[in-house]
């Protein structure tokens, strides 16, 4: 066990001492990966590593170094080793409390006076915590209602704009289908004036060539009466003129 770490000395996550050394995360794992493998004692909370100064400086050492890693951990590893030696030699002075009390009545009254003020520091303290605590229960409360509020609001919200955009796409629908019947029936009434059109027209053009053939018979009766005239040896000017009408 590590007897080498001072009193309230400060302690780094990975994370910390990625930062604190200029290197990645990862590379600090490896890093202390390497060192174990060679003997090196790291404090511990379960799989986590937890890092002290003295560490920081290892894994300085293992960035600059030129020799293979693994030489220069066994060379942090021994000098681990000589600093947990020295911890484990150096007698620890545990101060007897009771000698330490003193015998004055006036000064044992300060000393439990002091007492008497840190408990009731303490005290004080407990029921700042508790009304700290129940503050940010009625915060965390609040939060948690005007969250259900605003979950609300959003649903509810959210809701009224589906039903707004299917009443729309109805409309635009109906107004569609009320444009393409009127563009139908506009179109049906434009077909039927255009057969009306084209009905009186063929019917005229129909008139015109009864006309033109009837002309054209009476002037084909015509010329074969004047041919027959004609062809008549006697009486060929009056059968001429008879043609006439004369």
């Amino acid at each position: 066990m590590r007897r080498d770490i001072q009193q309230n000395e400060r302690a780094f996550t990975t994370k910390e001492v990625a930062e604190e050394v200029g290197i990645a995360t990862p590379t600090v794992r490896k890093y202390g990966q390497i060192l174990e493998r060679n003997g090196y004692e790291f404090l511990k909370d379960g799989d986590r590593r937890i890092f002290v100064q003295t560490d920081i400086v290892a894994l300085i050492a293992l960035r600059d170094t030129n020799k293979p890693l693994d030489d220069t951990a066994k060379s942090l590893v021994y000098q681990q080793k000589e600093r947990l030696k020295v911890s484990n030699d150096t007698e620890i002075a545990i101060p007897d409390t009771y000698e330490n009390l003193p015998f004055d009545p006036n000064q044992l009254k300060e000393v439990l006076r002091g007492v008497v003020n840190e408990l009731a520091a303490t005290r004080e303290m407990n029921v700042q915590l508790k009304n700290d605590m129940s503050q940010l229960k009625t915060t965390v409360s609040q939060l948690q209602q005007d969250h259900h509020g605003i979950s609300s609001s959003i649903g509810n919200a959210a809701q009224k704009t589906n039903v707004k955009i299917e009443n729309l796409t109805k409309q635009q629908k109906a107004h569609y289908d009320t444009l393409l019947q009127q563009e139908k029936e506009h179109y049906e009434e434009l077909l039927q004036q255009e057969k009306k059109k084209s009905e009186t027209l063929q019917r005229e053009m129909k008139s015109m060539r009864d006309e033109q053939i009837k002309e054209w018979r009476a002037q084909n009766d015509f010329n074969k009466r004047l041919e027959e005239a004609i062809q008549k040896p006697k009486g060929r000017w009056s059968g001429i003129l008879s043609i006439f009408g004369k």
